[in-house]
């Protein structure tokens, strides 16, 4: 979501549609929700093109692959997302949106969708045999999802995220900001008039100036500003470190069932807030994460699942 604004203020059209989450608290249409209309028809799209450069809009509800839908609608409940179906269903509406050039991001970790770096090969290699074929220009790269990028999981928060790095404000996630700067800057050197590679300084420039944020504020506004914006759940508890030491590792997957158990993404101010990332010192006691439900019954079933287990190694 910090990648559409920078690229849009560089002057490049980039029609971001994305489905709402399949098997994670929040898709890329469930945490734009959060801040402006993401049902957009495909006439609406190109408009937004056409003015703002850019937009943040749900692929389903431009009926752009209708048979990615259906296999949606039914994989959800049977939390089913296989290699093949996820590169049909993202090639799928990038076609049908015009898409001709595309960044795509493999995250790989021990809790990650991509466990090994064996896999995200291979699953680069189906994403480029797959677009080589449709005829895109693609760059496919494989980074680290040992943890969650940002500190907000779920709809709210992650919405919230997005906003401190666009506003620039002294607690943003930094690893957002740097890895948005990263996707960005590539998207930004497919363009032969940026010299060499320039993409990063470029997109770096354009977000410290105020220009991303800007953006940002224009695509809102013109799909439709959220005036009354879903808010974080009201109840809420922390999880504490067991031990004194440093974070070792996070279970991305863990979180993520809580996060969901918690109500996410079905309930947008439902989610899981990290205070605490790997290499960061810990004292026994101090809060890791805080746990946000809008509903009691989630509440409940998110805080007996904590009480199984933190997701965190500390050592």
């Amino acid at each position: 979501m910090v990648v559409v604004p920078i690229v849009a203020a560089y002057g490049l059209p980039i029609p971001k549609t994305s489905s709402r989450s399949i098997t994670s608290p929040a898709g890329t249409a469930d945490t734009m929700e959060v801040l402006a209309n993401v049902n957009l028809g495909i006439s609406q799209m190109q408009e937004l093109v056409l003015k703002e450069r850019g937009c943040l809009a749900w692929g389903g509800h431009m009926n752009l692959a209708p048979a990615d839908d259906v296999m949606i609608s039914v994989e959800r409940p049977l939390n089913i997302d296989t290699p093949e179906q996820m590169v049909a269903s993202i090639l799928s509406k990038k076609i049908s949106a015009g898409s001709t050039h595309l960044v795509i991001d493999i995250p790989v970790g021990p809790a990650a969708k991509v466990t090994s770096r064996p896999d995200a090969v291979r699953l680069r290699k189906l994403f480029e045999y797959v677009g080589g074929k449709l005829g895109l220009v693609m760059e496919v790269i494989i980074t680290d999802g040992s943890q969650p990028i940002g500190n907000g999981i779920g709809p709210v928060l992650e919405a919230r995220d997005v906003m401190k790095v666009l506003r620039r404000e002294p607690d943003a996630p930094l690893d957002l900001r740097e890895k948005s700067l990263m996707l960005a800057g590539m998207v930004l050197d497919f363009d032969p008039a940026l010299p060499g590679k320039a993409g990063y300084a470029r997109a770096k420039e354009i977000l410290d100036s105020g220009q991303a944020l800007a953006s940002m504020e224009a695509i809102i506004d013109a799909q439709g500003r959220n005036l009354n914006p879903p808010r974080l759940g009201e109840m809420s508890f922390e999880v504490s470190a067991t031990r004194t030491g440093v974070v070792q590792t996070i279970d991305c997957y863990a979180i993520s069932q809580l996060a969901q158990t918690a109500g996410a993404p079905q309930s947008p101010g439902a989610g899981v807030d990290l205070f605490k990332k790997v290499g960061d010192a810990v004292k026994k006691g101090e809060p890791l994460y805080r746990v946000y439900s809008v509903f009691k019954s989630d509440f409940a079933f998110a805080k007996e699942m904590a009480k199984r287990g933190s997701g965190y190694v500390i050592g």
